[in-house]
């Protein structure tokens, strides 16, 4: 069996502890530098199965604001990033945009919505 190790610095708090992550065979055997439980997760997830929220903005239309702050409603794969990105460039939506509505639906193919992360009210 061949041994890889991977260190990392965990994002969990502002810490920012030094971890080592040893996997054998892709499956982790080991997390050392860890000063909490949130350490060992975030480390494992790391090195298995990368996730992210992704923030972004979309154009508005007839809105106070031209763009409006949207986000991911959960973290997807990270390898998707790019992707949803692209769905996301030719979106315009219609002002009023209300905190927590759909952008987009499934953004590509995660099963995962992009919403609004700020109001935009409509021109007078």
């Amino acid at each position: 069996m061949r041994k890889k190790k991977i260190d990392l610095t965990c994002i969990c708090c502002p810490l920012g502890c030094p971890i080592s992550v040893t996997l054998e065979q892709e499956t982790v055997t080991s997390v050392t530098g860890n000063t909490c439980p949130r350490g060992d997760a975030y480390a494992r997830k790391e090195v298995t199965n990368p996730t992210r929220i992704v923030t972004t903005t979309v154009r508005v239309e007839g809105g106070i604001a031209p763009m409006v702050n949207v986000k991911t409603a959960s973290d997807i794969p990270k390898n998707k990033i790019f992707d949803c990105m692209a769905a996301l460039r030719g979106i315009t939506v219609t002002a009023p945009v209300h905190i927590g509505d759909m952008i987009l639906q499934n953004a590509a193919g995660t099963g995962v919505h992009i919403v609004a992360a700020k109001e935009v009210a409509a021109k007078e």
